[in-house]
């Protein structure tokens, strides 16, 4: 089984969709995990109604800390936290520059969370 972790700052919004994302596209083929560097503890409204448009359920999931991620990984992505992500073993690792969408107005919220949907099925489909 391969493993995949997520990680932005705030486990929030990108990572969470990402997540979201892999466990959609990678089944019981792939673990998919998610974590933040700096967690905020709730997952953002806009993240669970927009993943909802699309028949993902986010409303279960929870912000989760980097320091409770352990063991290795086949792929690790980052989500544009530069410096505040620590180094985590990984046969492979992509920092995917997306800006956090949590600020941005509900077309470009949606253009980020599709792009994230298109990456993770892309990764997926490489590893």
């Amino acid at each position: 089984m391969k493993r995949v972790l997520f990680v932005c700052v705030e486990n929030a919004n990108r990572s969470q969709m990402a997540e979201a994302f892999g466990h959609l596209f990678g089944g019981d083929d792939v673990q998919v995990l998610s974590a933040g560097s700096k967690p905020s503890g709730v997952i953002n409204p806009k993240a669970i109604q927009y993943m909802a448009e699309l028949g993902v359920d986010l409303s279960n999931q929870a912000s989760k800390s980097l320091d409770d991620i352990d063991g290795t990984f086949d792929a690790v992505v980052t989500m544009g936290c530069g410096d505040k992500c620590p180094w985590i073993p990984a046969k492979r690792r992509e920092d995917w520059a997306l800006p956090d969408p949590k600020h941005l107005d509900d077309d470009d919220y949606r253009a980020i969370r599709d792009e994230i949907g298109a990456r993770v099925k892309s990764l997926l489909s490489s590893l």
